[in-house]
């Protein structure tokens, strides 16, 4: 598969978070959204032993990473999830071909796929007090040799118009959007809804969005039932 320069696949990065065309209306609120620990420890204990040290190993983590520069946040986070998860397909780990794990069924099964990296580093940067408003998961096409296949990505905007920067399971490096010339965006999504990349998604498709966005209520479903968000001060 050929992909354009650089200069062409850095516009539908932007356009991402800029110009993104809202597919879903809104899914939730950021507003008045907390992390809650005690009950992520709680569920993950339900677990057996083996999950609920790694489940304390991923708070204490994102405990220290509150207190650090989001730039270090992220780098601490990534490389959580990269080095304790091994890349699985879903057939092998849930006997289905597309099963979106909430963060704590990742832990439990210590396996999962580009989604489930994605939203699992997404959550965590999130209980670390990252904006959700600058972190959309985005489904890209990914060139690797000869292969072209459907991958996901998560995205992060330190401001609306910046480049994003590119956490990957494929790499262990967070990098600039533009060096990820192997990568080509077609749409994303985050807690607030669901955008389109316009020509992009067109030309390179990785399913339905509407069928993924029932997937993506799925997981805020477990997620919150899992601490990693409820409502405060409503």
């Amino acid at each position: 598969m050929h992909l354009a320069n650089p200069l062409a696949l850095r516009r539908p990065w932007r356009r991402t978070l800029a110009r993104g065309a809202v597919l879903a209306g809104l899914v939730l609120s950021g507003q008045g959204m907390a992390w809650e620990p005690q009950k992520f420890l709680d569920a993950a204990h339900t677990r057996g032993a083996a999950t609920e040290a790694l489940a304390q190993t991923l708070t204490q983590l994102i405990a220290q990473a509150s207190t650090l520069p989001e730039r270090e946040r992220l780098q601490l986070v990534n490389d959580f999830f990269n080095r304790r998860i091994r890349y699985v397909e879903d057939i092998e780990v849930w006997g289905q071909r597309d099963h979106w794990a909430s963060p704590l069924e990742m832990l439990d099964k210590g396996r999962g796929d580009c989604e489930d990296y994605a939203m699992a580093k997404y959550f965590s940067l999130m209980a670390a007090g990252v904006s959700e408003a600058k972190m959309r998961m985005v489904y890209v096409r990914a060139v690797m040799g000869t292969r072209s296949f459907a991958h996901m990505v998560l995205a992060y905007y330190a401001e609306p118009t910046a480049e994003p920067l590119i956490l990957d399971n494929l790499r262990p490096r967070i990098e600039l959007a533009s060096r990820r010339m192997d990568l080509a965006p077609v749409f994303s999504f985050n807690a607030e809804g669901m955008w389109t990349e316009g020509a992009g998604a067109r030309a390179t498709p990785a399913g339905d969005p509407l069928a993924r966005l029932s997937r993506w209520r799925d997981v805020l479903s477990k997620a919150r039932e899992e601490g990693w968000w409820t409502y405060v001060g409503k």
